[in-house]
C-alpha cells in the first residue's frame, strides 16, 4: 500500500465506522474502528483501564465486542507525532508479522482523536514485570531471563535485516518489551521507528529516545544507525540479568551507570556481582556470556559491535567469546547528570567525547566491513 494512497483511505474516514472501510484500507492488515467502539470497549476510557503511558499518550486495555482483549495507545493532543508520523507508522507496522513483534490489530483516526489498537499482553511490559515496584514485580528465573534476551534479539534482528522494509527502532527499552501471559517478550511501540534503506550507512536525524539506553554517537552526533539499537540492547540485557534500571540507579562509590559499574567488575573479575541478587539458582557461565555479549554490544566505537544476527547467534549457541577483543563501553550523559570532578571517589569516568565518536566514524569506513562480514573476526565464536 503506497503511502499516498493509504493518506487518502485516513483522510476521508473520518465518519466511518468499525465495518465499513474504504478499498485501499480493506486491502491492508489494518482494521479501522470507530471511536465509539473503541470508547465503549475501553469504559469511556474509565480511569481503571488505563495500563501505561508516556509522552505519546495514555494505553488503555480495552475488550472488543467479540471478545477480544486489547490494549489501546491513544496519542495525546500535545504528541509531536503529526498525521502523516501516524500514517507511517500504521502503513509500515501493518505489514510486519513476527512471533517477537506486538501485532497492530487496528487503529481510528476521527478528528483530533488517533489510536492504535494492538494484541493485549497479560504481563504488561518488562520494566513493570521486572524492575518495578516490589508489589508488581514477577518472580522470573533464569531460563525466563534468557528468553526474554533471545525473543527481543530475533524481534530486533527481524526489524533490522528481514523486514521488507528495513528498521531502526530507536527506543528499545524495558518499558517497549512486552510480555504475554507466558513472559514470552515482544517489542513495542514503533512511534520512534524510522524506515532503514539498504544503501544508507547512517542517517542524522534528531534525537529521540530514553536516556540510560541512547548510544553515544546517536545521543551526541544524531547519527543513527542499527548500532544504535544494538547499544540500547546491550543495556536492556545488563538490566535483564541484574534486575536493576539503567536510567535510575547509581553504583559504588563512583555512582557509576549499570554499564559503568558492569565494566568496572568486569575489569576486578567480580562479574557476577551484577547478578540480581533475587535470583537464588543459575548457570554461572551462561549468565556470564550473556554480560559480556551485553559489553560487546555497548563499546564505544559503533563498528566494533556485533549486528543483531551476530548477537541472536551469541546469545542461543553455547560459544566462547573472545574478552580481548572487548573495548571499553560508550556512555552518554545529559551535562545536568554528568558527575562533578570533586565527586565521591574520583573513578575514571568511561564517558566518550563526540571527537572519539569522530575519530570511530572514520575508522569505521575502513575496518567495518572486515569486521561485519565475519563475526568469529568479531567475537571468535569457538564452540566449546
Amino acid at each position: 500500500m503506497g503511502f499516498r494512497n493509504c493518506f487518502g483511505a485516513f483522510h476521508s474516514c473520518k465518519d466511518t465506522t468499525e465495518t465499513q472501510r474504504s478499498p485501499e484500507i480493506a486491502t491492508s492488515n489494518v482494521k479501522l474502528f470507530s471511536h465509539n467502539a473503541l470508547r465503549s470497549a475501553t469504559g469511556h476510557f474509565h480511569p481503571s483501564n488505563r495500563i501505561g503511558g508516556g509522552g505519546f499518550g495514555v494505553v488503555y486495555k480495552g475488550v472488543l465486542r467479540d471478545g477480544t482483549p486489547v490494549a489501546l495507545k491513544c496519542l495525546s493532543a500535545e504528541s509531536k507525532q503529526g498525521t502523516s508520523e501516524f500514517l507511517t507508522e500504521i502503513s509500515m507496522i501493518s505489514n510486519i508479522q513476527h512471533p517477537n513483534l506486538v501485532q497492530l490489530i487496528g487503529c481510528c483516526v476521527e478528528g483530533s482523536n488517533r489510536i492504535l489498537v494492538y494484541e493485549y499482553m497479560e504481563n504488561n511490559s518488562l520494566a513493570s514485570a521486572l524492575l518495578g515496584s516490589r508489589g508488581k514485580k514477577l518472580d522470573i528465573d533464569w531460563p525466563k531471563r534468557a528468553k526474554i534476551c533471545t525473543g527481543t534479539a530475533s524481534g530486533l534482528a527481524f526489524l533490522h535485516e528481514e523486514a521488507e522494509s528495513r528498521i531502526v527502532h530507536r527506543d528499545i527499552k524495558a518499558s517497549n518489551v512486552l510480555l504475554d501471559e507466558n513472559l514470552h517478550p515482544k517489542i513495542g511501540d514503533f512511534g520512534f521507528a524510522k524506515l532503514f534503506p539498504d544503501n544508507v550507512t547512517h542517517v542524522s536525524t534528531r534525537v529521540a529516545g530514553t536516556v540510560g539506553y541512547l548510544a553515544p554517537e546517536y545521543a551526541m552526533l544524531g547519527q543513527l544507525t542499527k548500532k544504535a539499537d544494538v547499544y540500547s540492547f546491550g543495556i536492556l540485557v545488563l538490566e535483564v540479568v541484574s534486575g536493576r534500571s539503567s536510567s535510575k540507579a547509581a553504583f559504588g562509590d563512583d555512582l557509576l551507570v549499570l554499564v559503568e559499574w558492569t565494566w568496572k567488575l568486569k575489569e576486578e573479575g567480580r562479574l557476577l556481582e551484577i547478578v540480581d541478587p533475587e535470583m537464588a539458582e543459575y548457570p554461572k557461565d551462561e549468565v556470564i556470556r550473556y554480560i559480556k555479549v551485553a559489553l560487546f554490544c555497548t563499546q564505544a566505537a559503533a563498528h566494533q559491535r556485533p549486528d543483531m544476527k551476530q548477537v541472536v547467534k551469541m546469545l542461543s549457541e553455547d560459544v566462547s567469546l573472545n574478552d580481548q577483543l572487548l573495548t571499553e563501553p560508550g556512555v552518554y550523559r545529559p551535562h545536568s547528570s554528568r558527575r562533578s570532578s570533586g565527586g565521591s571517589g574520583g573513578g575514571r569516568s568511561l564517558q566518550i567525547t563526540s571527537t572519539q565518536i569522530k575519530k570511530s566514524k572514520q575508522s569505521e569506513n575502513t575496518t567495518s566491513t572486515t569486521l561485519l562480514d565475519s563475526s568469529p573476526d568479531l567475537t571468535e565464536m569457538v564452540p566449546r
